[in-house]
């Protein structure tokens, strides 16, 4: 499969371009350019102060989405050479800068997740509009009839399976929206950024991890002790086998719930088990841009994972296995039909970056199906 853009550099810093021979997808480049026209207009009362707000989704009934603001600082990221359950993928600890940015207060949940999902448009496989009834072949993003601009973002096809999976009150708006790809995140974002007017995104690992420590060092944001756990997450030993109600444990001491377990969450970094040694000390936002579809990093932990699985530095790789029981040929991009414990949270930086940025962002990583 060819890439869809050049492997010229794998880290990079958030805050600057990434030196890419090529930008990703540029068919899909004139959508990116009118959201950040519109974002360049919107007034942003909140970046002066950064306050927690709600942001409400036109596009999902007004479904409500918390925002908490997450200080810029510096801090260790990976776990030390003495901490029990340590994994080598979790070192050497590197001191990096992380500058600030807002995070969801809860995972994504099925209300705002669900109208991406089922967005009701006749969508060709890598979720074009579909003009010609050819499944099989990408369409130019226009804008025509009475299409809208956020209709042109490449969404879902519909699911080959209920993708709650038989778990909790099935697609219920306080259970967090599960087994969607990384690729499906990144353009949940794009259609989050459209219609409210602020860049979204998914945490690089870097972000992640700072926001899940909250400013400790241990191996919980609420201490070494995993017996605590019961206290802040859902896990393999207190949640019967399925995901829970979103934001019911304790938070974090930022405000952040369920960063440990109920479901395990994307980030926007490929997996690389040397990620750290490759860090320079003192990096500031730094991310490892996917150049292939796996693996990409999933952090946090799960309703089904050990204590040892929740711990704020553990790190796992995504695999096509996770896709296993989807029969289609090729498989969907949009969905991992064995990963019910999967889900993702969102960020918005403080500062909003170029339209080529913004367009990595969404459209990282291979785009085509396997």
């Amino acid at each position: 499969m060819k890439r869809p853009y050049s492997a010229a550099i794998l880290c990079c810093a958030v805050s600057t371009p990434c030196l890419f021979a090529e930008i990703p997808h540029p068919e899909l480049l004139p959508t990116t350019q009118a959201i950040h026209d519109s974002i360049a207009k919107t007034p942003d009362p909140e970046s002066d102060a950064m306050k927690s707000y709600v942001e409400k989704l036109k596009l999902a009934n007004d479904a409500p989405l918390e925002l908490v603001p997450i200080p810029g600082g510096e801090f260790l990221l990976g776990s030390p050479d003495k901490e029990p359950n340590r994994k080598p993928d979790e070192g050497p600890q590197r001191k990096i800068k992380v500058e600030p940015f807002w995070m969801g207060k809860l995972e994504i949940t099925w209300n705002l997740y669900r109208p991406f999902m089922e967005n009701g448009k006749n969508r060709n496989k890598d979720g074009t509009l579909n003009r010609d009834s050819n499944l099989t072949t990408s369409e130019p993003p226009e804008v025509k009839g009475s299409e809208t601009l956020n209709d042109t973002i490449t969404q879902p096809t519909p699911p080959y399976v209920p993708m709650h999976f038989q778990m909790g009150d099935g697609y219920s708006k306080d259970y967090p929206a599960i087994g969607m790809t990384q690729h499906a995140a990144n353009k949940f974002c794009e259609w989050l950024s459209e219609q409210t007017g602020h860049f979204y995104r998914l945490p690089t690992e870097a972000e992640w991890e700072y926001a899940c420590r909250a400013g400790t060092t241990t191996a919980y944001s609420f201490g070494d002790d995993p017996a605590q756990l019961g206290d802040y997450a859902w896990f393999s030993g207190n949640s019967e086998f399925q995901y829970q109600k979103a934001g019911t444990p304790k938070p974090n001491p930022w405000g952040l719930y369920d960063m440990h377990g109920n479901v395990a969450e994307h980030v926007i970094d490929q997996y690389q088990a040397d990620s750290y040694s490759n860090l320079k000390e003192g990096a500031i936002n730094p991310w490892t841009p996917p150049l292939n579809r796996y693996p990409t990093v999933v952090r946090g932990g799960h309703w089904d994972s050990d204590p040892a699985d929740l711990r704020s530095a553990s790190r796992v790789g995504s695999s096509k296995a996770w896709k296993v029981e989807d029969p289609q040929i090729p498989k969907s991009i949009w969905y991992f039909t064995n990963a019910p414990w999967l889900g993702f949270r969102i960020i918005r930086p403080l500062k909003t970056p170029s339209a080529e940025e913004m367009h990595r962002f969404w459209n990282t990583g291979p785009g085509a199906s396997e």
